[in-house]
Protein backbone atom coordinates (compact mmCIF):
# COMPACT_ATOMS: atom_id res chain seq x y z
CA UNK A 1 0.00 0.00 0.00
CA UNK A 2 1.04 3.72 -1.08
CA UNK A 3 -1.20 5.56 1.91
CA UNK A 4 0.25 8.26 4.00
CA UNK A 5 -2.48 8.27 6.09
CA UNK A 6 -0.95 7.28 9.72
CA UNK A 7 -4.20 5.54 10.96
CA UNK A 8 -4.02 3.14 7.66
CA UNK A 9 -0.01 2.63 8.18
CA UNK A 10 -0.10 1.64 11.36
CA UNK A 11 -2.98 -0.74 10.56
CA UNK A 12 -0.80 -2.30 7.95
CA UNK A 13 2.13 -2.38 9.88
CA UNK A 14 0.21 -4.28 12.50
CA UNK A 15 -0.69 -6.91 9.59
CA UNK A 16 2.93 -7.45 8.42
CA UNK A 17 3.26 -5.03 5.95
CA UNK A 18 7.05 -3.92 5.84
CA UNK A 19 6.42 -1.52 3.43
CA UNK A 20 3.92 0.38 5.81
CA UNK A 21 6.57 -0.20 8.33
CA UNK A 22 8.96 1.50 6.40
CA UNK A 23 6.77 4.95 5.58
CA UNK A 24 5.89 4.94 9.31
CA UNK A 25 9.58 5.27 9.91
CA UNK A 26 10.48 8.02 7.85
CA UNK A 27 7.26 10.05 9.08
CA UNK A 28 9.21 9.35 12.74
CA UNK A 29 12.35 10.86 11.02
CA UNK A 30 10.71 13.28 9.24
CA UNK A 31 9.17 15.20 12.83
CA UNK A 32 6.10 16.94 12.94
CA UNK A 33 2.35 16.16 13.47
CA UNK A 34 2.51 13.42 11.31
CA UNK A 35 5.44 11.65 13.81
CA UNK A 36 3.26 12.72 16.63
CA UNK A 37 0.27 10.78 15.15
CA UNK A 38 2.54 7.80 14.42
CA UNK A 39 3.99 7.72 18.07
CA UNK A 40 0.00 8.20 19.46
CA UNK A 41 -0.97 5.38 17.63
CA UNK A 42 1.61 2.82 18.33
CA UNK A 43 1.92 4.09 21.82
CA UNK A 44 -0.55 1.70 22.90
CA UNK A 45 0.19 -1.49 20.95
CA UNK A 46 3.67 -1.82 22.25
CA UNK A 47 5.77 -2.84 25.26
CA UNK A 48 6.82 -6.17 24.10
CA UNK A 49 9.73 -5.62 22.15
CA UNK A 50 13.29 -5.64 24.31
CA UNK A 51 15.43 -3.23 22.79
CA UNK A 52 19.22 -3.52 22.86
CA UNK A 53 21.68 -0.80 22.28
CA UNK A 54 24.76 -1.37 20.87
CA UNK A 55 27.36 1.82 21.01
CA UNK A 56 31.79 2.10 20.03
CA UNK A 57 33.77 3.92 18.49
CA UNK A 58 33.80 3.84 14.59
CA UNK A 59 35.69 1.11 13.37
CA UNK A 60 35.12 -0.97 16.35
CA UNK A 61 33.34 -3.72 14.31
CA UNK A 62 29.86 -2.47 16.00
CA UNK A 63 27.91 -3.43 12.55
CA UNK A 64 29.81 -6.86 12.04
CA UNK A 65 28.86 -8.11 15.38
CA UNK A 66 25.10 -6.65 14.92
CA UNK A 67 25.02 -8.41 12.29
CA UNK A 68 26.22 -12.02 14.01
CA UNK A 69 24.13 -12.02 16.70
CA UNK A 70 21.26 -11.19 14.38
CA UNK A 71 22.20 -14.34 13.03
CA UNK A 72 22.35 -16.01 16.03
CA UNK A 73 18.74 -14.62 17.35
CA UNK A 74 17.15 -16.27 13.96
CA UNK A 75 18.75 -19.40 15.10
CA UNK A 76 16.36 -19.22 17.68
CA UNK A 77 13.53 -18.71 15.31
CA UNK A 78 13.19 -14.58 16.87
CA UNK A 79 12.22 -11.80 14.69
CA UNK A 80 14.27 -8.97 15.04
CA UNK A 81 14.87 -5.64 13.61
CA UNK A 82 17.73 -2.99 13.61
CA UNK A 83 17.82 0.53 13.40
CA UNK A 84 21.42 1.81 12.52
CA UNK A 85 21.45 5.38 13.92
CA UNK A 86 23.34 8.06 12.30
CA UNK A 87 23.06 11.39 13.54
CA UNK A 88 24.74 12.90 10.94
CA UNK A 89 22.80 14.71 7.84
CA UNK A 90 21.04 11.90 5.97
CA UNK A 91 22.68 13.35 2.85
CA UNK A 92 26.52 12.44 3.53
CA UNK A 93 25.95 8.34 3.19
CA UNK A 94 29.18 6.87 4.64
CA UNK A 95 27.93 4.82 7.55
CA UNK A 96 24.17 4.47 6.53
CA UNK A 97 25.59 2.80 3.20
CA UNK A 98 28.37 1.20 5.20
CA UNK A 99 25.89 -0.45 7.57
CA UNK A 100 23.45 -1.72 5.03
CA UNK A 101 26.31 -3.34 3.14
CA UNK A 102 27.56 -5.04 5.96
CA UNK A 103 23.90 -6.51 6.96
CA UNK A 104 23.20 -7.89 3.38
CA UNK A 105 23.26 -11.40 4.96
CA UNK A 106 19.72 -10.74 5.80
CA UNK A 107 18.38 -9.06 2.71
CA UNK A 108 15.82 -11.85 1.90
CA UNK A 109 15.03 -12.77 5.22
CA UNK A 110 11.75 -11.80 6.14
CA UNK A 111 12.55 -11.96 9.55
CA UNK A 112 14.93 -9.53 9.97
CA UNK A 113 14.29 -6.04 9.35
CA UNK A 114 16.55 -3.44 9.06
CA UNK A 115 16.55 0.30 8.73
CA UNK A 116 19.07 3.29 8.91
CA UNK A 117 17.97 6.47 10.48
CA UNK A 118 19.55 10.07 10.74
CA UNK A 119 17.20 12.95 11.94
CA UNK A 120 15.99 14.72 9.12
CA UNK A 121 14.04 17.83 11.90
CA UNK A 122 12.15 15.82 14.57
CA UNK A 123 11.65 18.49 16.80
CA UNK A 124 14.42 16.95 19.47
CA UNK A 125 16.38 14.63 17.43
CA UNK A 126 17.03 11.17 17.59
CA UNK A 127 16.64 11.23 21.36
CA UNK A 128 13.09 11.52 20.72
CA UNK A 129 12.71 9.66 17.24
CA UNK A 130 14.63 6.33 18.14
CA UNK A 131 11.96 5.75 20.80
CA UNK A 132 9.10 6.39 18.54
CA UNK A 133 11.03 4.04 15.99
CA UNK A 134 11.24 1.51 18.06
CA UNK A 135 7.51 1.62 19.15
CA UNK A 136 6.85 1.18 15.73
CA UNK A 137 9.08 -2.31 15.20
CA UNK A 138 7.35 -3.10 18.96
CA UNK A 139 3.56 -2.10 17.20
CA UNK A 140 5.07 -4.07 14.07
CA UNK A 141 5.21 -7.19 16.13
CA UNK A 142 9.30 -7.37 15.99
CA UNK A 143 10.33 -8.81 19.62
CA UNK A 144 13.72 -8.19 19.28
CA UNK A 145 15.34 -4.45 18.21
CA UNK A 146 19.39 -3.63 18.00
CA UNK A 147 19.57 -0.07 18.25
CA UNK A 148 22.82 0.52 16.71
CA UNK A 149 24.95 3.84 16.84
CA UNK A 150 27.72 4.84 14.81
CA UNK A 151 30.42 6.73 17.63
CA UNK A 152 30.75 7.41 21.22
CA UNK A 153 30.08 11.01 20.95
CA UNK A 154 27.00 12.22 23.21
CA UNK A 155 23.93 12.02 20.92
CA UNK A 156 25.40 8.16 20.27
CA UNK A 157 25.72 7.16 24.17
CA UNK A 158 22.35 8.91 24.94
CA UNK A 159 20.69 6.78 22.23
CA UNK A 160 22.11 3.51 22.78
CA UNK A 161 21.89 4.17 26.73
CA UNK A 162 17.81 4.25 26.22
CA UNK A 163 17.62 0.82 25.35
CA UNK A 164 16.86 -1.65 27.79
CA UNK A 165 20.47 -3.56 28.02
CA UNK A 166 23.69 -1.30 26.29
CA UNK A 167 26.39 -2.78 25.21
CA UNK A 168 29.71 -1.32 24.62
CA UNK A 169 31.81 -2.39 21.68
CA UNK A 170 35.70 -1.33 22.32
CA UNK A 171 39.44 -2.81 20.63
CA UNK A 172 42.40 -3.41 22.00
CA UNK A 173 44.61 -0.53 22.42
CA UNK A 174 41.10 1.45 23.00
CA UNK A 175 42.25 3.46 25.89
CA UNK A 176 41.95 3.22 29.29
CA UNK A 177 39.83 4.14 32.42
CA UNK A 178 40.11 7.89 32.16
CA UNK A 179 38.66 7.81 28.73
CA UNK A 180 36.03 5.33 29.24
CA UNK A 181 34.68 7.92 32.32
CA UNK A 182 34.92 11.14 29.61
CA UNK A 183 32.91 9.12 27.16
CA UNK A 184 30.25 8.27 29.87
CA UNK A 185 30.74 4.35 28.39
CA UNK A 186 30.86 3.31 32.19
CA UNK A 187 27.30 4.87 33.26
CA UNK A 188 25.39 3.28 30.34
CA UNK A 189 27.27 0.36 29.74
CA UNK A 190 25.41 -3.15 31.12
CA UNK A 191 27.67 -5.04 29.05
CA UNK A 192 31.44 -4.67 27.65
CA UNK A 193 32.70 -6.24 24.25
CA UNK A 194 35.80 -6.28 23.86
CA UNK A 195 35.81 -7.06 19.73
CA UNK A 196 39.06 -8.13 17.37
CA UNK A 197 40.26 -9.67 19.95
CA UNK A 198 42.68 -11.62 18.75
CA UNK A 199 44.37 -9.05 17.88
CA UNK A 200 47.65 -7.57 20.29
CA UNK A 201 46.50 -5.16 23.60
CA UNK A 202 43.42 -7.21 24.29
CA UNK A 203 44.31 -7.98 27.50
CA UNK A 204 45.44 -5.25 28.38
CA UNK A 205 41.94 -3.68 27.68
CA UNK A 206 40.42 -6.02 29.75
CA UNK A 207 42.49 -4.81 32.93
CA UNK A 208 41.49 -1.14 31.58
CA UNK A 209 38.19 -2.08 31.43
CA UNK A 210 38.40 -4.33 35.13
CA UNK A 211 40.22 -1.62 36.66
CA UNK A 212 37.42 1.18 35.42
CA UNK A 213 34.88 -1.29 36.37
CA UNK A 214 36.69 -1.02 39.70
CA UNK A 215 36.68 2.52 40.39
CA UNK A 216 33.21 3.08 39.42
CA UNK A 217 29.78 3.01 41.42
CA UNK A 218 27.35 0.22 40.47
CA UNK A 219 24.09 -1.03 42.33
CA UNK A 220 24.09 -4.99 42.07
CA UNK A 221 25.30 -5.59 38.51
CA UNK A 222 28.38 -5.24 37.43
CA UNK A 223 29.23 -5.77 33.31
CA UNK A 224 30.59 -8.58 32.26
CA UNK A 225 33.50 -8.37 29.51
CA UNK A 226 32.92 -10.44 26.57
CA UNK A 227 35.82 -11.23 24.36
CA UNK A 228 34.89 -11.48 20.66
CA UNK A 229 36.46 -11.79 17.03
CA UNK A 230 32.80 -10.54 15.17
CA UNK A 231 34.21 -11.05 11.60
CA UNK A 232 34.27 -15.06 12.56
CA UNK A 233 31.58 -15.29 14.55
CA UNK A 234 34.01 -16.46 17.44
CA UNK A 235 32.24 -15.06 21.28
CA UNK A 236 29.08 -14.20 20.01
CA UNK A 237 26.85 -17.11 20.90
CA UNK A 238 28.51 -15.88 24.29
CA UNK A 239 27.59 -12.44 24.16
CA UNK A 240 23.61 -13.34 23.28
CA UNK A 241 24.08 -15.86 26.58
CA UNK A 242 25.35 -12.23 28.24
CA UNK A 243 22.53 -10.34 26.75
CA UNK A 244 19.84 -12.56 27.65
CA UNK A 245 21.27 -13.18 31.04
CA UNK A 246 20.83 -9.29 31.50
CA UNK A 247 17.63 -9.36 30.37
CA UNK A 248 16.80 -11.89 33.12
CA UNK A 249 18.20 -9.73 35.74
CA UNK A 250 16.79 -6.67 34.90
CA UNK A 251 13.04 -9.00 34.47
CA UNK A 252 13.86 -10.63 37.72
CA UNK A 253 14.52 -7.80 39.92
CA UNK A 254 12.16 -5.19 39.01
CA UNK A 255 15.10 -3.10 37.01
CA UNK A 256 13.73 -3.42 34.02
CA UNK A 257 10.36 -1.68 34.60
CA UNK A 258 11.89 0.87 36.88
CA UNK A 259 14.72 1.69 33.73
CA UNK A 260 11.14 1.92 31.16
CA UNK A 261 9.75 4.37 34.15
CA UNK A 262 13.06 6.45 33.94
CA UNK A 263 13.17 6.89 30.04
CA UNK A 264 9.31 7.77 30.10
CA UNK A 265 10.32 10.90 32.77
CA UNK A 266 13.23 11.59 30.21
CA UNK A 267 11.51 11.49 27.10
CA UNK A 268 8.33 13.45 28.85
CA UNK A 269 11.06 16.34 29.81
CA UNK A 270 12.67 16.33 26.42
CA UNK A 271 9.49 16.63 24.92
CA UNK A 272 8.16 19.36 26.83
CA UNK A 273 11.71 20.78 26.56
CA UNK A 274 11.77 21.02 22.75
CA UNK A 275 8.42 22.59 22.86
CA UNK A 276 8.95 24.95 25.23
CA UNK A 277 12.24 25.52 22.92
CA UNK A 278 10.02 26.27 19.90
CA UNK A 279 7.51 28.59 21.72
CA UNK A 280 10.74 30.58 22.40
CA UNK A 281 11.60 31.28 19.07
CA UNK A 282 8.38 31.83 17.94
CA UNK A 283 7.99 34.82 21.02
CA UNK A 284 10.95 35.98 19.75
CA UNK A 285 10.43 37.63 16.73
CA UNK A 286 8.04 40.09 15.41
CA UNK A 287 7.13 43.68 16.25
CA UNK A 288 6.95 43.21 20.06
CA UNK A 289 10.50 41.34 20.21
CA UNK A 290 11.67 44.29 18.42
CA UNK A 291 10.41 46.71 20.71
CA UNK A 292 12.01 45.11 23.77
CA UNK A 293 15.19 44.54 22.01
CA UNK A 294 15.60 48.12 21.36
CA UNK A 295 14.73 49.03 24.94
CA UNK A 296 17.75 47.07 25.95
CA UNK A 297 20.37 48.25 23.40
CA UNK A 298 19.10 51.30 24.69
CA UNK A 299 19.26 50.70 28.19
CA UNK A 300 15.83 51.44 29.27
CA UNK A 301 15.26 47.44 29.95
CA UNK A 302 18.04 44.67 31.16
CA UNK A 303 17.99 41.20 29.07
CA UNK A 304 16.23 39.40 32.63
CA UNK A 305 13.48 41.94 32.62
CA UNK A 306 12.88 41.72 28.72
CA UNK A 307 12.91 38.02 29.08
CA UNK A 308 10.83 38.68 31.98
CA UNK A 309 8.23 40.48 29.62
CA UNK A 310 8.63 37.82 27.13
CA UNK A 311 7.98 34.68 29.59
CA UNK A 312 4.78 36.89 30.93
CA UNK A 313 3.32 36.64 27.29
CA UNK A 314 4.33 33.04 27.20
CA UNK A 315 2.18 32.64 30.00
CA UNK A 316 4.91 30.91 32.05
CA UNK A 317 5.88 33.77 34.67
CA UNK A 318 9.28 33.51 36.52
CA UNK A 319 11.34 30.81 36.30
CA UNK A 320 12.40 28.84 39.56
CA UNK A 321 16.46 28.76 40.05
CA UNK A 322 18.80 29.66 42.96
CA UNK A 323 18.79 32.96 40.99
CA UNK A 324 15.71 33.68 41.80
CA UNK A 325 15.76 32.62 45.50
CA UNK A 326 16.02 34.62 48.20
CA UNK A 327 19.20 35.24 49.56
CA UNK A 328 20.79 33.05 53.12
CA UNK A 329 21.05 34.59 55.93
CA UNK A 330 23.94 32.57 56.45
Amino acid sequence: MRSRDPDALVSAAVAGDRGAVARLLSLVERGGAAAQEVGRLTYPLGGQAYSIGITGAPGSGKSTLTNRLVEVVRRTGSEVGVLAIDPSSPFTGGAILGDRVRMQDHALDAGVYIRSMATRGHLGGLALATPQAIRVLDAAGLPLVFVETVGVGQVEVEVAGAADTTVVVVNPGWGDAVQANKAGLLEVADIFVINKADRPGAQQARRDLQEALDYATRERHRPPIIETVAVAGQGVAELWEAIEGHHSFLASSGELEARRARRIDDELREIVARRLEQRAHELCRGEPFARLRRAVLDRELDPYGAAEDILRRAGAGRPGGEDDQEPSDD
